[in-house]
């Protein structure tokens, strides 16, 4: 069982569809308390302060640098937050122009301080069709044998992370219909309980 008063930061990842801001929000509302931040909002107030973007699905467009630039903001304002738990939904790497570009690179890793790193997945059939479903966001059409090496990048991704922090990772499957239990997994991960 995890220590009391040791302050939890759980960074949640995974590739755009699999429901891993669903999982999300079913933690914070089981973890009582927890602050609930989504690492993209955060860049998106920094770049509209500098007028780059409008829309939080332009941030993947603009050039790496400024990415970096935002990034780097993003994870000194969330490294500052005070609550007992944060959660921050966030993801490994991102589509680009010039190709993937990491979400967790070494600066923001380190800044953000991870107790815990959850990577979500699901099948890419059905993350296919969750991207279809969303009309809400503007993403790129991709194979479903694309949305599996997505998610194996992810996976090699999250063990550098967990390399680089020293935070233990999770992998977590996010199976249609059964959100609870892929949270539930989560929540005993942080607490230190056995699955």
């Amino acid at each position: 069982m995890r220590r009391k008063g040791v302050r939890l930061r759980v960074v949640i990842v995974g590739i755009p569809g699999v429901g891993k801001t669903t999982v999300v929000g079913k933690l914070a509302s089981v973890m009582r308390g927890a602050e609930l931040v989504t690492f993209g909002t955060v860049m998106l107030e920094e770049a509209k302060k500098r007028k780059w973007v409008s829309h939080r699905d332009e941030l993947r467009k603009l050039p790496v640098e400024r990415q970096r630039r935002l990034q780097t903001a993003a994870a000194a304002t969330i490294s500052r937050m005070k609550r007992q738990a944060v959660l921050v939904d966030t993801h490994l790497f991102i589509r680009t122009d010039e190709g993937f570009w990491p979400g967790l690179p070494y600066e923001v890793a380190r800044a953000l301080k991870p107790t815990h790193l959850v990577l979500v997945e699901a099948k890419p059939e059905e993350v296919s069709l969750r991207r279809a479903a969303d009309r809400l966001r503007y993403r790129d059409s991709i194979s479903t044998q694309e949305l599996a090496e997505e998610m194996e990048l992810a996976r090699g991704l999250l063990t550098v992370a967990s390399t680089l922090t020293g935070a233990p990772m999770l992998i977590v499957r996010n199976e249609e219909g059964k959100v609870d239990e892929a949270a539930e997994r989560v929540v005993r991960a942080v607490r230190g309980e056995r699955a």
